[in-house]
């Protein structure tokens, strides 16, 4: 493929430094392609005449994701990760939605036509936010999550049918739900029912047990499949996304009292310092590359978009897993909400597969999660910060009493408020109380 990728960005500075990367990229041997990196200033610069657009997107951690980790921590709410649901998704979704609004509405406006992907999390509000924008917008959301789960899956191969394990899209399955809290039901190997290996597995498996305080020591984002077996044990249906995500999305993985006791869980919550250096630390590598001090690793990065684009320009079809909205792909949830399957790809057409529904109870779960994103959705399109806080109050996570909920959020609201943008303040029931 060949084409110019504008690039933009509301720091324009960074938006030249991305440029310059992508030309030293671009000039190194290994390179694929034929690419032209080019910065612009303007949102309608970057868009006119597109054929595909990508949206990745974040706030400064430093001024808002580190509140929304750290100031529920004060009312006794723990975050694994905090971008999707709990406090943190949800002042997220607050501070994103009027920013997709504005893209777009800037898409309907310069390029109508083209495919937008998204990579911004909660990757389900700003995925529905753009087709409450635009309803014609031809837009889906891509994340990684699934892709572990079939590396899973693929492990088991090796371990139990004695082969070598093959690459994780070789091994074919039946996702659905909604991003980060999807599920699998089928899955196979070369005509392989995979299934009976995750039973056999759930069967045998022996968790590391870990006490308070003894991961101290490993990865933020550490996993041992501890949550996902016990989901796995409760609905007899396989998570498809990692650990610290799903623990999000029940009230019973995190009620806990201090930060170390979700060791017992085998996994780790994410600090607000670790989000604080991580960003400094991306800044640092860029730097050092555009300074020749490191070298660009060319490898695959194990991400989809550009196997999907070649799709979509009719190179070579592909079925894989993406966030689009409901046409009955999931049987038993509501239509039009964004919602997490696999999609088959082809020339300039995205076509949902069929997933089939959820035991009653999952799906509950599953429908409290889209109840509280489409509140949000509507909240902000009307500016209605009370409307926003029943879905607040609604989270899972937010299992503290109504007085307090309404302070926490206050408090992030104070912390954020320059951030949130389009909401009515002034009109607030909520900050007089």
């Amino acid at each position: 493929m060949a084409g110019v990728v504008r690039l933009y960005d509301v720091d324009y500075e960074s938006a030249t430094q991305n440029e310059q990367l992508g030309c030293l990229i671009q000039e190194h041997p290994d390179a694929v392609g034929d690419w032209e990196y080019r910065a612009v200033e303007t949102l309608s610069e970057t868009l006119d005449g597109a054929d595909f657009v990508v949206c990745s997107t974040q706030d400064p951690p430093e001024e808002t994701m580190v509140h929304d980790l750290d100031v529920p921590q004060q009312y006794g709410i723990y975050q694994t990760v905090g971008d999707t649901v709990g406090p943190g998704g949800t002042f997220r979704a607050m501070r994103a939605i009027p920013q997709y609004r504005e893209i777009a509405s800037a898409i309907r406006e310069y390029c109508p036509n083209a495919w937008v992907i998204n990579y911004t999390n909660p990757m389900t509000v700003c995925t529905q936010t753009l087709y409450e924008e635009f309803p014609e917008i031809k837009a889906m959301g891509i994340c990684h999550e699934v892709y572990g789960t079939q590396g899973f899956l693929a492990s088991l191969v090796e371990k139990h049918l004695e082969e070598d394990q093959p690459p994780r899209n070789e091994i074919d399955i039946n996702v659905k739900g909604v991003n980060h809290f999807t599920w699998i039901d089928e899955a196979y190997w070369r005509g392989k029912n995979l299934m009976s290996l995750v039973e056999l597995e759930a069967e045998t498996y022996d968790p590391p047990s870990y006490d308070p305080g003894e991961m101290t020591d490993e990865s933020f984002y550490t996993t041992n499949h501890e949550v996902t077996f016990d989901l796995y044990d409760r609905f007899n249906i396989l998570p498809a996304a990692g650990d610290r995500h799903l623990a999000e999305f029940v009230p019973w993985y995190l009620d806990i009292d201090h930060n170390e006791e979700i060791h017992r869980w085998g996994i780790r919550l994410t600090p607000s310092d670790h989000r604080r250096e991580h960003w400094s630390k991306g800044e640092s590598s860029r730097q050092a590359l555009l300074q020749g001090e490191e070298s660009f690793d060319f490898r695959e990065s194990g991400e989809e978009m550009v196997d999907i684009m070649r799709a979509l320009l009719g190179i070579e079809p592909m079925k894989t897993n993406a966030n689009v909205p409901n046409q009955g792909q999931i049987s038993d949830l509501p239509i039009g909400a964004v919602v997490e399957t696999n999609v088959l790809f082809t020339n300039n057409n995205c076509t949902p597969l069929t997933a089939g529904g959820f035991p009653p109870v999952l799906r509950n779960l599953i429908g409290r999660n889209i109840t509280n994103q489409e509140t949000l959705l509507e909240a902000s399109f009307e500016g209605d910060l009370d409307l926003a806080f029943q879905a607040f109050l609604n989270d899972p996570l937010v299992t503290i009493d109504t007085e307090e909920a309404s302070q926490l959020f206050i408090d992030l609201i104070e912390q954020e408020r320059s951030y949130l943008m389009d909401w009515d303040f002034d009109n607030a029931a909520i900050l007089d109380s």
